[in-house]
């Protein structure tokens, strides 16, 4: 989508005749009349956001009167669309045309274009799944691929293929996946795809990387050294291009940083993004920039302007008189960490489709100019496109509005993408807990109320729960204060957060007064009189610490926490928590009131990647009453047994989830808990655990040298097949550990044994097959060492004279490498081939040996020779 509510020039009428995506409309009607459904691809600025939806409704003075209803996936968005349409006719807001963001409604009974936010879009299915009285359906910027956008088309398509086939889709984007769209809208065959072509002006790239490395973004996170540097672009470009600067960032707080290093440039510097008021809003896309490179007399007496926005001007809005765009390369994106329950925004990458829609912007008018703050080597390596939010998102409102569709699962709804199994199963366990949903997922009355609130579940738990216990507008405050993050300017304390907001003269101050009125009504219960509430938070009612500490539990119950010292705690999903100053960096500081605090409700946190810790970014203090009451379905009382330290632990321990409120030493541990903590143990540390004596190793080394070598039925007996089946051989004396000394004391060679394979009878030739000793031809009986590849004989030569071939075990299939060993000992020559080593080896040994112990025999022909373990003068003595 691109517009602008306020023309720079010419008249309504002249403005819809010159919109290219006129060009694309009788076909566009066509497509819609046969088959109900299309996509439509058109490049920014053609009209497909503005015109579209006037011809659709009728208004323009062609075809049928029908009542449209357009999704934005941003309120800026929705209200600059809204004020575009009305201007091209001639109106005001309200009239014909009309929108409805959260909060916020201007429209009336002459309403036929009606833009909305895809969250109330949600909303009204909801509530009305047949859409009555709406004729068409336009999903604009799907190519964004929100979560709600998504939601809203599934629920969609099951309207028209259940209730109202004659409503029409429309999916609307500059650059989307048209043909996975045309699938999903069209079911069996793909809807049409119409094309609009758009006036495109050749945009510069100049790359524009920092001389020196900086960090990469982690959690939210921006190296300042990047920021810096970004600014120092935009200055450059200034100087260097014609036309107002548009750049690009990812946040609020990286614009208020980059504007504050503006200070003092030649130019009106402006802040665009989702919580900039109306009036901003307005004031930048009514447009007043020049094409001149400095002065004011130059650009007709106005100054030339330098917009600093989030993506939502990426194709949202289209700023009057831009010719250069600044890309920071950044964009913010929701991710969730579902290990450590924790969901929140992070900086990333920005894709190449995007970087490319961030470019358009500066030639939309005329030809322009993008620099890039990365190299050029490294475009090649950006994502293709950005990830799908229900990919990467926390799913908990998705699964409550799939629930309250009546798809628990969401295995009937027609998605671009399933959602991740794990996410949604993580989804459905909070759900379940706030009773949002019952066991078999399905939504239950609570859940449905919850749903209707237009807040994130976990929110909308706070209010139901906390308006009782604190009162209705006390906890709609609150919740207001955690649906939208405060300023940074507002610190990390939560009660006094609310103090700022509600004595503030701020946009963000604004904004809260309104969402805290609206969900006061939405929540619809009279305040209770202050003697009659109950609770945690009933005897301290008239604090503002106690009521928004209650509230931020009950939110987030795996996020109250405990001090663990020095300004770290323990949360109870077992994520370590850090205020800043204690190491995680941020803006607390050391004269934050939370540091004090013995617990705290965590109700704002983020894990940078680098860090073991999640940073406190917004907290309330709490006492441990509350943290149990808020999280009561954490809390368990039981036996532990395990294994720590290098020890068998046994411990009767309450918890409330991670975070351990009282432990006592057991004396009688339940006897199956501790089997399992010695298990635990010997997979920690390793079979070493155990009494190893030479022989035990030796019947480990032949039990493998079979089973390497006959395979079934003799057992495998590595480190990991050994555990696995430790049940099986160690099942005796797992019954009676109960300690690390009990294990030393087990004989692995006995136990070892009980592997061996008895039942089919095979267990009788152990000795047979893989014998521990061979008897050699002079009566000795040698140990085989079992240990390497092949089974070992180390003998002194002299002892196998007469022996004409090598020993052989395994039934015959192997034979022993012989080691034959001097008459003191030593290696004098290896053969696997005793035969051979006679015939042809023997000889250069016998001449080496015999003048080295000369009181030994060395015959000619030892094959026939007589074995002896003595010398020459022994054996004439007999």
């Amino acid at each position: 989508m691109s517009l602008s509510p306020f023309p720079a020039a010419g008249t309504p009428g002249a403005a819809l005749a010159q919109l290219p995506v006129r060009s694309a409309l009788p076909a566009l009607r066509d497509a819609l009349d046969t088959t109900g459904a299309a996509v439509l691809c058109a490049p920014p600025g053609t009209g497909k956001t503005t015109l579209v939806p006037l011809e659709l409704a009728g208004l323009t003075g062609e075809g049928p009167r029908r009542r449209v209803v357009v999704a934005e996936p941003r309120r800026i968005a929705a209200r600059a669309a809204a004020r575009r349409m009305a201007w091209l006719l001639g109106e005001r807001v309200g009239d014909r045309v009309g929108f409805t963001v959260r909060g916020e409604r201007r429209a009336g009974p002459r309403t036929a274009v009606e833009v909305v936010t895809t969250g109330v879009l949600l909303q009204r299915l909801q509530r009305d799944p047949e859409l009555a009285g709406v004729d068409v359906v336009v999903l604009d910027e799907c190519h964004e691929r929100h979560l709600d956008a998504d939601t809203c088309a599934a629920f969609l398509l099951d309207v028209r293929a259940a209730l109202r086939p004659e409503l029409r889709l429309l999916a609307a984007s500059a650059t989307t996946d048209a043909e996975g769209w045309a699938r999903l809208l069209g079911g069996g065959e793909p809807a049409p795809v119409v094309a609009a072509t758009g006036v495109s002006h050749p945009v510069e790239v100049v790359w524009a990387p920092p001389e020196r490395p900086v960090a990469p973004p982690h959690g939210m996170r921006v190296d300042p050294a990047l920021l810096a540097h970004v600014a120092a672009v935009v200055r450059r470009a200034l100087r260097e291009q014609a036309g107002d600067v548009l750049c690009f960032l990812p946040g609020v707080g990286e614009i208020a940083r980059v504007a504050g290093q503006l200070a003092g440039v030649d130019a009106e510097v402006l802040q665009v993004h989702g919580r900039a008021s109306a009036e901003v809003q307005d004031a930048v896309l009514a447009g007043g920039g020049g094409t001149s490179r400095s002065s004011e007399a130059e650009n007709g007496g106005r100054a030339r302007r330098v917009v600093l926005a989030t993506s939502v001007a990426e194709s949202s809005l289209t700023v009057p008189g831009v010719r250069v765009v600044v890309d920071s390369g950044l964009a913010r994106v929701p991710r969730m960490d579902h290990a450590r329950g924790l969901g929140a925004l992070t900086t990333v990458r920005a894709s190449r489709a995007a970087a490319r829609q961030r470019a358009g912007r500066a030639g939309r008018q005329e030809p322009g100019v993008v620099y890039r703050c990365w190299a050029e080597g490294e475009d090649g390596r950006l994502p293709r496109f950005p990830d799908p939010e229900i990919k990467v998102a926390d799913l908990t409102a998705f699964a409550l509005q799939t629930a309250c569709w009546g798809d628990p699962t969401a295995s009937g709804l027609a998605l671009l993408d399933a959602p991740p199994s794990g996410a949604l199963a993580a989804a459905r366990e909070v759900l379940t807990a706030i009773g949002a949903v019952d066991a078999a997922g399905r939504a239950t009355e609570r859940g449905v109320r919850m749903a209707r609130l237009g807040l994130h579940p976990r929110l909308a738990r706070a209010l139901l729960d906390g308006a009782t216990e604190v009162g209705v507008r006390r906890a709609a405050e609150v919740v207001a204060l955690l649906s939208e993050e405060p300023p940074r300017s507002y610190g990390d304390d939560l009660a006094a957060a609310w103090r700022t907001a509600r004595r503030g003269g701020d946009a963000y101050a604004a904004r809260w007064r309104q969402e805290a009125r609206r969900l006061a009504a939405a929540a619809g219960e009279p305040e209770r009189d202050p003697g009659e509430r109950r609770g945690p938070a009933a005897g301290g009612a008239a604090s503002e610490d106690a009521v928004a500490g209650l509230l931020a539990a009950l939110a987030f119950p795996e996020r109250v926490a405990r001090a663990r010292g020095a300004g770290s705690y323990l949360m109870a999903s077992g994520t370590g928590a850090d205020l800043a100053g204690a190491g995680a960096g941020g803006r607390a500081g050391d004269g934050s009131r939370l540091r004090d605090a013995a617990w705290l409700a965590v109700a704002v946190a983020d894990r940078p990647v680098t860090a073991a810790s999640a940073r406190v970014r917004l907290a309330a203090v709490i006492d441990e009453e509350t943290a149990r009451a808020a999280a009561g379905a954490l809390y368990s009382s039981g036996e532990e047994v395990h294994w720590a330290d290098g020890e068998v632990m046994a411990r009767q321990v309450t918890r409330l989830g991670a975070i351990e409120l009282s432990a006592r030493a057991l004396t009688a541990p339940d006897p199956g808990l501790l089997r399992d903590a010695v298990v635990e143990g010997l997979r920690r540390e390793g079979l070493g655990l155990l009494r190893w004596t030479a022989g035990a190793t030796a019947v480990r080394q032949r039990m493998a040298f079979l089973h390497r070598e006959l395979g079934a039925p003799w057992p495998e007996v590595s480190d990991a097949a050994l555990l696995e089946r430790v049940e099986d051989w160690l099942g005796t004396e797992l019954g009676r550990a109960r300690r690390r000394a009990d294990l030393a004391r087990v004989d692995a060679g006995q136990a070892l044994a009980r592997l061996l394979p008895w039942a089919t009878g095979e267990a009788v030739r152990f000795e047979e097959l893989a014998p521990e000793r061979i008897e050699v031809p002079s009566g000795s009986r040698v140990r085989v060492d079992y240990g390497g590849e092949q089974p070992v004989l180390a003998v002194k030569l002299q002892e196998l004279f007469g022996l004409r071939e090598s020993p052989r075990v395994a039934g015959g299939r192997v034979p022993v490498l012989v080691h034959l060993l001097s008459p003191a000992g030593r290696p004098a020559a290896v053969t696997a081939d005793l035969a051979s080593f006679w015939r042809e080896g023997y000889r250069a040994v016998r001449a080496e040996l015999r003048g080295r112990y000369p009181k030994h025999p060395w015959p000619e022909d030892p094959s026939t020779a007589e074995p002896t373990r003595h010398t020459s003068a022994r054996l004439r003595r007999g």
